[in-house]
């Protein structure tokens, strides 16, 4: 299994920009040294969720304090993105990283990120599949047309080409049926998020992709990547006192999902969501967090249901201490990432 580290890069406190940068560079140059294989950073906008509106930008920089590990995007999200424009940007980055790019997309999911470019998310599925499919095109091909109903472009070549070759490999955020489904009759990476959810979660998604595979008629081994939200710490009390952050996180994302966010001046209030899980339920059923031991028994939980090659943790989370996260960083490669090499 492939080990990769997560980084939203939110403050509930709104700590300065800097600050925040500085943090993850720190913590990628330690994944790096501590045997992870990727370090991912999501796309997010206009609110304090989220520090990244560009994790391409953040890539270069990473590329210039590590050597060896891989960096992803995870997600781009594409309605909010010219095809041709974030096609050029994907090879350009993938050339000043040295071939090191993962390029994670997605069709997104905050109608307050979207209402503020200007779009709506009724058609941002359709958007979604004509951008990526433009994108695929353009990263491989020289002169190639497209005709759709956002996008008419002549015939164009894009430069520089990625120094991957055809391209960066591709991982489509997906969940539900229908997205499987694309990225199985594209011949793409799935990558689906367990953050916040229990495992039946997981193991629905693990179906989902089975059948879209078999649908399509792919056989052999597949990469199935699953992003998940944890802490490890000495104890199990250790980690549980870690949940109020978790629960921030929670109540963030159902708030920015359903459209009931408050958002002032960038601040995002974390207002209660109806039905949300307990401090008890985050850290037993909808997290790998615990000690070593208990992250260990989780973990093969998951691999009991599901195929996965990859799993991404989520390690920053609300106000946590940068200390409780450089912590958590070592832990997980000391005493849980040899188990499952």
């Amino acid at each position: 299994m492939n080990f990769g580290a997560f980084f939203l890069l939110g403050s509930p406190e709104l700590r300065p920009a800097d600050e925040m940068y500085q943090r993850v560079l720190d913590w990628a140059e330690l994944a790096e040294r501590l045997g992870y294989d990727s370090v991912w950073f999501a796309e997010h906008h206009f609110s304090n969720y989220g520090y990244i509106p560009n994790p391409l930008l953040l890539a270069v920089k990473v590329a210039q304090v590590t050597q060896r590990v891989r960096i992803g995007t995870a997600v781009l999200v594409l309605p909010f993105w010219n095809p041709l424009r974030v096609a050029e940007d994907i090879a350009m980055t993938d050339q000043l990283t040295a071939g090191r790019l993962d390029v994670g997309v997605a069709r997104g999911y905050q109608p307050y990120e979207f209402a503020r470019f200007g779009l709506s998310m009724d058609d941002n599925r359709e958007r979604t599949d004509e951008t990526l499919e433009v994108l695929l095109r353009a990263l491989s091909e020289d002169g190639f047309e497209y005709h759709g109903k956002y996008y008419d472009i002549p015939e164009t070549t894009i430069f520089p080409k990625p120094l991957q070759r055809p391209r960066p490999p591709i991982w489509l955020a997906a969940h539900t049926p229908e997205s499987f489904d694309i990225a199985a009759r594209l011949g793409l990476q799935s990558i689906t998020t367990n953050s916040g959810r229990p495992i039946e979660v997981l193991e629905e998604g693990w179906l989902a992709f089975q059948r879209s595979r078999e649908r399509y008629g792919l056989t052999g081994d597949a990469d199935f990547a699953v992003q998940q939200q944890l802490c490890v710490a000495p104890t199990d009390g250790d980690a549980r006192a870690q949940m109020e952050n978790f629960r921030y996180a929670f109540r963030m994302v159902g708030n920015l999902r359903a459209g009931t966010q408050q958002v002032r001046k960038g601040f995002s209030q974390p207002l209660a969501v109806e039905g949300e899980p307990s401090l008890d339920e985050l850290f037993e059923r909808r997290t790998l967090s615990g000690s070593p031991a208990t992250v260990r028994a989780r973990l093969r939980q998951y691999q009991s249901v599901c195929g996965m090659t990859a799993l991404n943790c989520t390690f920053q989370l609300g106000a946590m201490q940068p200390e409780t996260v450089t912590q958590s960083l070592r832990l997980f490669a000391e005493e849980v990432m040899p188990d499952f090499r």
